[in-house]
């Protein structure tokens, strides 16, 4: 009967009973980590959500419940805006298999549906590199799915599939590609309504994604004028601009900051040396006329006295000898530092007997 119970569960896949819809099966590798989401109706909006660990509901014990999210490897949470509460599981083990996601009733049976995790130490089956994909409004996004096999369907939870190469889903267009060991779901044109849990499924398997589509940043119309420049006019080309485009500009105006200011500085101490550099000459020059001043013509006189005794030119012995005496002197008018030969005209010569 057990057996019979786990067929029917996978052979119903996405459709759920119950009221709760979740994945059926799903393959993950022993110590990683899984999230998996559990989309219920409306009406069960304010009550208690939990996950619920054994193969059959009657023998299950509770693992985590909302009122107390966190209990050992387990997590829960609820987006009651998107009527889905998550379970994570960490450090996956080969008693991790047989989960239910349920709905707490008071007074009356809770509302459940079973999951089953195959948990191997080699290869999932069927994995994806991050569970939490992000996009913004009217973009594109890809999410590369490996080692598919089977039939490839790609699903809103709780909503319906693409399972043709191409479609739409929650306003966004869907084109699926498969390749070696890579089953591709491309998303274009997303809308923020195109937020919300998606399940890639291949074969008996099943990975759930989150996608988030979250509005583009503020567009920035950058516009410089100077003497040199042209103002950019608002065309599309700058109007557009991403956050990305933004910063690389901003990165490139402060490189060139790093440029003008040490080059400035560099100009002013060029500047600044030539200054000193006119001041220290002009001083050495009114130095070396000052010295020359100093150093100007002076006049010297020479005076060179002897005494002389003149014989008589009589032959009288009655009169004695007439001592003569001789004066020289010179004048001479130094104009510079350097020797100036004496010139006749400088010299004057007096006689004095």
């Amino acid at each position: 009967m057990a057996v019979n119970l786990r067929i029917l569960l996978i052979l119903t896949g996405l459709r759920g009973i119950h009221s709760i819809t979740t994945v059926s099966k799903v393959s993950v590798k022993a110590g990683d980590s899984i999230t998996i989401p559990c989309f219920y109706e409306s009406k069960y909006i304010n009550h208690v959500k939990f996950l619920c660990k054994g193969y059959t509901w009657t023998s299950c014990s509770y693992a985590v419940k909302t009122n107390q999210p966190s209990s050992g490897k387990f997590l829960i949470s609820d987006d009651k805006s998107q009527r889905i509460f998550t379970v994570t599981i960490n450090d996956l083990t080969d008693q991790d298999t047989d989960y239910w996601c349920a709905v707490e009733i008071d007074g009356g049976p809770d509302v459940r549906e079973y999951f089953h995790l195959s948990v191997t130490r080699g290869t999932p089956r069927l994995y994806v590199d991050h569970q939490e994909i992000t996009g913004f409004n009217r973009d594109t996004i890809i999410i590369s799915f490996h080692r598919y096999f089977g039939t490839m369907k790609w699903c809103r939870l709780g909503s319906s599939c693409v399972t043709a190469l191409s479609g739409s889903i929650a306003g966004a267009r869907v084109t699926i590609t498969a390749m070696v060991n890579v089953f591709r779901v491309t998303m274009s044109g997303l809308r923020t309504e195109s937020s919300g849990w998606y399940l890639c499924v291949s074969g008996d398997f099943q990975m759930p994604v989150h996608v988030t589509v979250t509005e583009k940043p503020t567009t920035t119309t950058l516009a410089t004028t100077t003497t040199h420049l042209t103002t950019i006019s608002p065309t599309p080309e700058h109007v557009n601009l991403t956050t990305v485009e933004v910063e690389a500009y901003i990165r490139a105006s402060i490189d060139i900051k790093t440029l003008i200011i040490p080059l400035s500085l560099l100009i002013f101490i060029v500047l600044v040396t030539l200054f000193i550099w006119l001041l220290l000459k002009k001083h050495q020059q009114n130095k070396s006329a000052s010295l020359t001043k100093t150093v100007a013509e002076e006049e010297v006189t020479y005076a060179n006295i002897g005494q002389v005794r003149k014989p008589s030119t009589q032959t009288s012995y009655t009169e004695s000898d007439v001592d003569v005496m001789y004066s020289s002197v010179v004048a001479i008018r130094q104009k510079s530092v350097q020797r100036v030969q004496a010139i006749d005209e400088n010299v004057t010569y007096s006689t004095l007997a």
